[in-house]
């Protein structure tokens, strides 16, 4: 079967997206766009070079309009963030460029895969520009910092992060929540765990909350990790899996939280992340969620005002 995959950018994370993607074997066409033309012409035949090492696909430059038949297109246009900053101090810088390309893709009928920072934001932008079905717009959200959590816990627990059940929910940035009360290493709750201290939960949140600003100052990007990420979620989208992962997409009213665009586990469908699955939470975590859906709130309402 053909599959098409789109990527709008391609810059530091866009062509770790277009590696990560063609590893992973999920499209057999791969379509390229940056306002740079050359670069995004250069990604393309760089990585046509390597077709003997990965499955089947060609790889080209093409248009924004032209991605339009495509089966999926992700959205990683905008700059990346800088040392010191957080992902919502790009929100004025970003929200234009998306909801630009937004407004391309009314009527598509793939999926939109947003990437770019903060994802959160922008995922509402460009889910409203474009006013597809909030399912079909999904940002990559705490994917990526429930695979930091999990990598952080199979280190201190000594096991592979396989393993390891635990979930980041809400914002992918500094108001995220750790629910700590669900995670499991093993089918064994993790604070039953032998050893386990609930005295690290704080430190290892912090880790996870932070890992990319570390990232940031010591190399200038965070650009694998959520080439992965975004690969993994093309795939088990796309072959219609049915995993169930902690994505961002726009929640029109679940746990008090409305019209904002946050992570919970949902179910990755070829039509989008269509079943929203509310975790048991305790009072506390719910509470966090809540402040976290406000903050998003307040930045969505920065960038509509």
């Amino acid at each position: 079967m053909s599959v098409s995959i789109g990527i709008i950018g391609t810059g530091w994370v866009g062509s770790s997206v277009a590696i990560s993607t063609l590893h992973s074997g999920v499209c057999t066409e791969l379509l390229l766009y940056d306002l740079r033309e050359e670069v995004a012409a250069g990604d393309a035949m760089d990585l046509s070079h390597g077709a003997s090492f990965y499955p089947p696909a060609s790889v080209r430059t093409a248009s924004i309009k032209e991605m339009r038949r495509c089966n999926a297109v992700v959205v990683t246009a905008g700059r990346g963030g800088r040392p010191n900053e957080s992902r919502l101090d790009l929100l004025k810088d970003n929200a234009a460029t998306v909801r630009s390309i937004g407004q391309t893709f009314a009527g598509y009928e793939g999926l939109l895969v947003v990437v770019t920072n903060p994802v959160d934001v922008l995922t509402h932008v460009i889910r409203e520009a474009s006013g597809l079905p909030a399912a079909r717009v999904i940002g990559t959200g705490t994917m990526l910092d429930t695979a930091r959590l999990r990598q952080r816990l199979g280190e201190e627990l000594r096991i592979d992060p396989r393993s390891v059940h635990a979930q980041v929910v809400g914002e992918h940035g500094d108001s995220e929540v750790v629910l700590w009360s669900g995670a499991r290493a093993g089918g064994t709750p993790l604070r039953q765990w032998p050893g386990w201290s609930a005295e690290r939960e704080a430190a290892i949140a912090t880790e996870v909350r932070t890992a990319a600003y570390e990232i940031i100052r010591r190399k200038g990007a965070t650009n694998h990790a959520i080439g992965l990420v975004t690969a993994a979620l093309l795939k088990w989208a796309l072959r219609g899996d049915r995993r169930v992962i902690t994505v961002s997409r726009v929640h029109e009213d679940i746990e008090g939280v409305r019209d904002v665009a946050l992570s919970l586990p949902v179910v990755v469908t070829p039509r989008g992340a269509e079943q929203v699955i509310v975790p048991e939470m305790t009072k506390e975590e719910r509470a966090a969620l809540q402040r976290s859906a406000a903050v998003l709130r307040r930045a969505i309402e920065s960038v509509n005002g």
